[in-house]
């Protein structure tokens, strides 16, 4: 049996009930499946493993969700047990002191100023307001940095809550947006571009000027290919670059 000191990674697979834990409902953006990758989290979480048991070598590896695994450098599985007893509280997605809470709070830290507070409401579960004054060319940039493995906890609010910006401005700010970001911003507009949050729209919406259509197209081609039959197919010329910065 391989001794649990060798994990580098920590991969979850679960999520807490509203009837598992009605004290502490599960957050309302919580993903099913994240990691846990930082050095001290995972020195935290095994200083609270349950001992093995007899035979756990030889553990189904087809149960389904509940379940917390540790996995060495080389990727193989060392261990899996269900999020209980001491390890409880660690994944509980509302507990403060637990790992998603953490994660939600890295998440906060790290967003661009002046858009913590709309960020915080966010990680707290609570209906945010608006930020004002925050550039378009911002929010994609904070969209561009977001990671597209499993993550921590905080991926999914990590995309949600960009997006979430973005998607009522109309198609014409959206574009000078574009014109305006960086190259991380660029990665995060093809990505939202390319979502279901900006093709569901009525077609004569997602009409986009050409100089932005062609720095989209621009990126997509050199660095998300996956995302070009999307943009080329779906983003519509518009009759002539209007935009005019107000």
């Amino acid at each position: 049996m391989k001794p649990i000191s060798r994990t580098v990674r920590i991969a979850v697979t679960h999520t807490f009930t509203d009837k598992d834990h009605p004290v502490h409902p599960v957050h309302p953006v919580h993903p099913t499946e994240y990691e846990i990758v930082d050095r001290n989290e995972i020195a935290e979480v095994l200083a609270v493993w349950p001992p093995a048991e007899p035979h756990d070598d030889f553990e189904c590896m087809c149960r389904g969700d509940g379940r917390v695994s540790l996995y060495e450098a080389g990727g193989e599985r060392i261990r899996s047990v269900d999020p209980t007893g001491p390890l409880r509280p660690l994944f509980d997605s509302r507990d403060p002191a637990g790992l998603p809470s953490r994660h939600r709070a890295r998440w906060v830290a790290a967003a661009p100023e002046g858009l913590r507070g709309y960020a915080g409401a966010c990680a707290r579960g609570e209906e945010p307001r608006p930020p004002r004054g925050v550039p378009l060319s911002t929010v994609f940039s904070w969209l561009g940095t977001v990671r597209e493995h499993p993550g921590d906890a905080a991926r999914l609010l990590a995309v949600l809550a960009p997006q979430r910006l973005l998607a009522p401005a109309p198609a014409d700010e959206l574009a000078w947006g574009v014109r305006e970001t960086d190259r991380a911003g660029l990665d995060g507009a093809v990505r939202f571009f390319a979502s279901e949050e900006f093709t569901t729209r009525h077609p004569k919406r997602r009409r986009v000027p050409d100089t932005a259509r062609d720095l989209l197209l621009r990126h997509a081609r050199s660095h998300r290919p996956g995302d070009l039959p999307v943009l080329e197919r779906r983003l519509l010329h518009a009759p002539e670059d209007r935009i005019r910065r107000s």
